[in-house]
């Protein structure tokens, strides 16, 4: 961790201190939505099973949305121009970028997760800090990924037309709506491709089983890995001037 990653995630955080609406969004909506999704299905057994799965897809979209919008922000004011005028590398700034996200994440989650395992009930069978873990590696893909997006957009309103692209098919695929292995044989091979459906495959095994297989393992490394690539491609996006 260098000094100009420590210094660049400072500003960022400082920045995101002063902006009390999104602080509030990024860490107060999954908890809300989580609540409102318990008292619409009225019933422990249900919310037991949807609520694993959506303790990652809320984060994982919501850290998106954030993440691409500020990112590109910050592109549009030339503030990334002018870092990269500075003697700091492009993985520098993006970590930087990555390290004061991930710690909203934390927040993000252990206020989601604790909502839901003590005032709404959320049962598990696993370990409650290795749901915690996937969670937030949830949320830091989310966040990596909207790092990534925000290069390829001019606009805000463009920024929020990748969700529909990026986000919503790995959403409709990860097995939260319809078990992975019962879709059809090329939509289950496309869903085999999205890090999103690790993820959920990942929660749902922490909440029905004590065991951590083999299956999991795998999991937690397909979406690490898809985090840092992403943070990578990210990197590479960054231009010494702006277009």
């Amino acid at each position: 961790m260098t000094v100009n990653t420590l210094a660049t995630a400072k500003r960022i955080l400082t920045q995101l201190r002063h902006d009390h609406r999104t602080v509030a969004l990024m860490v107060l909506m999954p908890s809300l939505l989580l609540v409102l999704l318990r008292y619409v299905f009225d019933s422990g057994q249900a919310f037991n099973r949807a609520a694993p799965a959506l303790l990652g897809v809320f984060p994982f979209t919501i850290m998106f949305i954030v993440t691409s919008i500020t990112t590109l922000r910050e592109r549009l004011t030339a503030t990334l121009e002018r870092l990269m005028t500075m003697p700091i590398g492009r993985v520098e700034v993006l970590l930087g970028y990555a390290l004061a996200f991930g710690l909203v994440a934390v927040v993000q989650v252990a206020v989601a997760a604790t909502v839901a395992l003590t005032w709404l009930g959320l049962e598990i069978a696993g370990s409650v800090w290795l749901l915690l873990v996937i969670a937030v590696l949830d949320a830091l893909l989310g966040m990596a990924l909207g790092l990534f997006a925000s290069a390829f957009a001019r606009t805000e309103f463009q920024a929020v037309q990748f969700m529909p692209a990026i986000v919503m098919p790995q959403v409709l695929l990860c097995g939260l709506f319809v078990p992975r292995d019962r879709m059809a044989t090329v939509l289950n091979w496309i869903s085999d491709a999205l890090p999103l459906s690790y993820a959920v495959d990942a929660l749902t095994r922490v909440t029905t089983s004590a065991e951590v297989d083999g299956t999991l393992v795998r999991n937690l490394v397909v979406i690490a890995g898809c985090a840092l690539v992403a943070l990578l491609l990210g990197a590479a996006t960054l231009r010494r001037r702006t277009p």
